[in-house]
């Protein structure tokens, strides 16, 4: 597989070789990144005219990603909302003679912040993700879990980081499978539908019929979740 950058009508186009039957054209989010996976055989004049042809299509999903919504910078200070698992909560931070941070769900609304006195923005944020990590490994755990016993693989070695363009990855050769840390905000649902994804493409590495008859099959749903998801509001 190799990777290509070209400018296709005014457009950063990023170019993927692999060996797949059809070419296909994506816009991605956060920013509307444009990847086109094609064949070896097609030629690069054949894309360009496959690309021009879809470019108002192309324009109307970068249009889409820059109104959604996104998410104010985090100060991490009392009366901010963070969203847990899609529910929004209002943080409250409390000082005490700790040397590290902690948090906690309180009721079904509040968020508590418990911190050193001289504790800084920095600071918080750290301890806030790696809560959030903890938390999204505590849910994904058991589903990957379930999802690669549905589909009859063994379960593949998986992970958590951040990611600016993905909700997850999958790498078929090496059996592993990483997760957007943004996932500890959005909907368990979302969570659900990006494992079953990514598990699939160990079955069918490429977007192609087969890698959509096993989303239809084992999550009839899973396209208005991928929109739902798309849509809700994207960190900074």
């Amino acid at each position: 597989m190799s990777t290509e950058l070209f400018e296709i009508a005014g457009l950063s186009v990023e170019l993927i070789r692999k060996p797949i039957k059809n070419l296909h054209i994506g816009v991605y989010p956060p920013h509307g990144r444009v990847r086109v996976a094609a064949p070896p055989a097609i030629s690069e004049d054949a894309i360009r005219v496959a690309v021009v042809t879809r470019l108002g299509w192309i324009k109307k999903k970068q249009r889409e990603f820059e109104g959604q919504a996104r998410q104010t910078e985090r100060q991490y200070v009392s009366g901010e909302t963070h969203f847990f698992f899609g529910r929004p909560l209002r943080l409250m931070v409390k000082t005490a003679a700790t040397r590290r941070g902690s948090i906690q769900p309180e009721g079904s609304d509040r968020l508590i912040m418990t911190v050193p006195e001289e504790a800084t923005s920095q600071q918080k944020a750290l301890w806030f993700k790696d809560w959030s990590r903890a938390q999204l490994k505590e849910r994904a755990s058991p589903r990957v879990a379930k999802w690669a016993e549905r589909l009859g693989v063994a379960t593949p070695r998986w992970g958590i980081k951040r990611m600016r363009t993905k909700w997850g990855s999958c790498n078929p050769e090496k059996g592993l499978i990483w997760l957007n840390l943004d996932l500890a905000q959005k909907p368990l649902q979302s969570l659900d539908y990006v494992v079953l994804h990514e598990l699939a493409h160990l079955l069918a590495p490429c977007h192609d019929d087969v890698f959509v008859g096993i989303m239809d099959r084992n999550m009839p749903g899973w396209r208005q979740v991928r929109a739902d998801l798309n849509a809700l509001p994207l960190s900074t």
